[in-house]
Formats: structure tokens, C-alpha cells, sequence
């Protein structure tokens, strides 16, 4: 009986529904607090500071992308460097096309060797890309051994049986370049009713190798040369790719591949670091983009390693620029890596600390200007050469190098 008809007896201290006003907070504003009252006159707190500029921050264009490697096809971080990409596209759709991309190591290569694939494969070819890093160092030091393996790679890319290297070779009767030249010819272009887009990158891990790196470069010289008058040879459309950074090893100053249409990929502009700043979310103005590229210059890697880290709020750009030229920094690896290659070759480092010690261009040996030119770590001015980056690469060498007459 006490729970009939559902409802409960009302309390009458509950009728109304509305709790008794209290007079202390009638009028619904809170009592200012002397510390407060600052909100009150129109100045924002703190707490109200930071929510009104996180609000207003601009957002990434995407996630962020630690920088290093090939940057995927998407990547909202790759920047064109016009007419560089124009001008490869163009030279690729042509019969017997030729490509060279050369730059020291970390300003884009293979990111720019992905998007002409890309474009040849949009264009109906058939793909073969081949990354000499992945081949066995063994198999450099013989010519016959690495042609059998370059036309087995080249062979599955394309998914026919490697075997069909070994049926076809004949030691006996011709030379390793005869049966590669025929092997390409019969079995693989004699065979497509496509272009073949054959792109090669890490191609200065040969270099080392002198004779197999001589004799193979002037077959593929030989191959573009006929598929000016051959239309077989005509399909094939070759991109290669080398670190200039390798020249250190070769005993030459001239490029070993002096054919096709040569980039040299240059580094990127004011303006195209200022987008770069904005695609990661910075509110950067001209004079940021200076004072980064006081430093670095336009190196396409050390810039994005520089936006990356700031945007990811691992430090401000003026503590970036103050630890960048010491072992501390964000550049330590890439400065290690060259420190360690002048050690290696004393009359390069001894070229080098010239270059160093001095505000002024010098002049240097051709050979020796044309490896450090290479290697990025100066520009040439005519018959001499001046420092790179000037304000990363003196203190930081200046230190490290040993210095003749103290």
C-alpha cells in the first residue's frame, strides 16, 4: 500500500522543483576575486592565453613526417622543385629517354626517381626499378656475375623466370656484355609491346668497382645511343641515379655518366621553405625562413629535419640554431658523416681546412674542388670555391679538423 499509484509522497521542502535562492549568488555572477580581476578589465588569464593561441595555431597539412628516405607518392611534404619534374616527365615519354639525377646524398634522388616512375607507369610503360643497396657487394667485383644478376632482377620485375639468364648465357661463344646487350634485346624489349621504364638508383655503388663500373656504364651509353636508329631499342627509357658524394672514391673530375638529360637538383628557395613552414603548421614569416636558411641553406633534408623538430615542439627554432653546429644538434649525424669521410682522405681534409680557415674563395686543385663540390660541403665560383653553409660547417670543422701550424 505505501508503494500504490507509482508515485512518491512529494517532500515539501522539494516542491517547486527550484532550490531556494541564495542571496550570495543572486545576480549568477561569482564574487570577483582580487586575483581575478584582471578577466574582468579584459585581460585574458593564462589558461585563457594558451586556449586562444592553440585555437588560432595553424594545423599541419598532415601528420608529421620524420624526415628521411623516399617520401611516399602522397606526402603532403614534397615539394616540386620546377622545372626539374616537368622537364624529367617530358624526357621520359620520348623513345630511348635517358635520365640522370645527381646531388649529394639527402636532397631528393629517389623521392624524384618515385614520381617519374610513377608517371611512366601512368603512361602505360612497364616498370623496372632496380635499388643497387639491395644487391649483394660480391657481386661488384665481377662483370660477368653482376650482369647475370642485373638481368635476373630486371627479368622478375618484369615476371619472367630469372632461369631463363642461365638458358641463355653463353660464356663460351660471347663476352658478358654480348649476352646482357642480347639477353635485353631477344628476351625482355624484343618481348613488350610497351616502353620499359627502367630506373636505377644507388647506381655509385659501383664506383668503387672500376672496371665493372666503366664497362657497365658504356653499355647502357651504348643501349641509349641505339635506340636512336633501333626501334626496339627505342622502348627502353632509362632514369639513373648516383650520390656525388662517391666522387671521393673515384679517380677522376668529370661525372662517369656524361649523357641524357642531367638534374642536378638544386636546393629549395625562400619561398618554397616558407610553404614548407606552413604545411607543418608554423606561423613563420620571411624572417624565420632566413634565419633557418642562414644556417642550412635551402639542403632540402636539413630544413625538414629543422620544421619537424620545431613543429613537434622539441625545441624553439632559436635553440635549434644554437645547438645545430655542435655534436648536440639535431645535424650531429649528418655532421659526423662528413667528418668522417675527409678523414679518411687527408689531401680532401687538408683541402677542406683551406677552405675553412678563410672567409674569402679559394682556389683548389680541379680534382680536389670537383670531390668537395660532390660532397656539398662548398660551391664552385668560377675556378675557385667557397664554403657551404657557412655558419653550420666552419665552427663545427674548425674545431675538428686538425689545423697545420696549430
Amino acid at each position: 500500500p505505501s508503494q500504490e499509484g507509482s508515485q512518491p509522497t512529494p517532500n515539501p521542502s522539494q516542491e517547486g522543483s527550484q532550490p531556494t535562492p541564495n542571496p550570495s549568488q543572486e545576480g549568477s555572477q561569482p564574487t570577483p576575486n582580487p586575483s581575478q580581476e584582471g578577466n574582468i578589465r579584459g585581460v585574458k588569464s593564462y589558461d585563457q592565453r594558451v586556449s586562444v593561441s592553440y585555437l588560432n595555431k595553424p594545423l599541419p597539412a598532415a601528420d608529421l613526417e620524420l624526415p628521411g628516405g623516399t617520401m611516399q607518392m602522397a606526402s603532403q611534404f614534397y615539394i616540386e622543385r620546377e622545372p626539374w619534374e616537368s622537364r624529367c616527365y617530358e624526357a621520359i615519354e620520348k623513345p630511348a629517354g635517358l635520365i640522370r639525377i645527381k646531388a649529394p646524398r639527402q636532397m631528393g634522388k629517389t623521392s624524384l626517381l618515385a614520381r617519374i616512375s610513377h608517371h611512366a607507369a601512368q603512361q602505360g610503360d612497364r616498370i623496372a626499378t632496380l635499388d643497387f643497396l639491395e644487391t649483394d657487394e660480391a657481386v661488384f667485383g665481377d662483370l660477368s656475375g653482376f650482369l647475370k644478376r642485373f638481368c635476373a632482377l630486371v627479368s622478375r620485375k618484369l615476371e619472367v623466370s630469372p632461369k631463363k639468364v642461365t638458358e641463355f648465357w653463353d660464356e663460351d661463344l660471347f663476352g658478358p656484355k654480348e649476352n646482357c646487350n642480347d639477353y635485353f634485346e631477344e628476351c625482355l624489349l624484343g618481348e613488350l609491346a610497351e616502353p620499359l621504364f627502367l630506373g636505377l638508383d644507388e647506381v655509385d655503388r659501383l664506383f668503387p668497382y672500376n672496371n665493372v663500373a666503366r664497362e657497365f656504364l658504356a653499355l647502357l651509353r651504348h643501349w641509349n645511343e641505339q635506340g636512336k636508329v633501333n626501334q626496339t631499342w627505342a622502348k627502353l627509357r632509362m632514369v639513373l641515379v648516383h650520390s656525388t658524394e662517391s666522387y671521393v672514391v673515384m679517380n677522376t673530375n668529370s661525372s662517369p655518366f656524361n649523357v641524357g638529360l642531367a638534374v642536378e637538383l638544386p636546393e629549395f628557395t625562400e619561398e618554397q621553405v616558407l610553404d614548407l613552414a606552413e604545411r607543418h603548421g608554423l606561423s613563420w614569416e620571411m624572417k624565420e625562413v632566413q634565419q633557418l636558411r642562414g644556417m642550412v641553406g635551402g639542403h632540402p633534408y636539413l630544413v625538414r629535419l629543422a620544421l619537424y623538430h620545431v613543429a613537434q615542439g622539441d625545441l624553439t627554432l632559436t635553440e635549434l640554431l644554437a645547438e645545430a653546429p655542435t655534436d648536440g644538434g639535431i645535424y650531429s649525424e649528418h655532421l659526423r658523416r662528413h667528418l668522417w669521410n675527409l678523414q679518411q682522405h687527408p689531401e680532401l681534409a687538408e683541402a677542406f681546412r683551406q677552405v675553412v680557415v678563410t672567409e674569402q674563395s679559394v682556389r683548389l686543385e680541379t680534382m680536389l674542388a670537383f670531390k668537395l663540390n660532390g660532397m656539398g660541403l662548398v660551391t664552385l665560383e668560377g675556378n675557385e670555391v667557397k664554403l657551404r653553409h657557412d655558419r653550420l660547417y666552419r665552427p663545427y670543422f674548425r674545431e675538428r679538423l686538425r689545423f697545420k701550424n696549430g
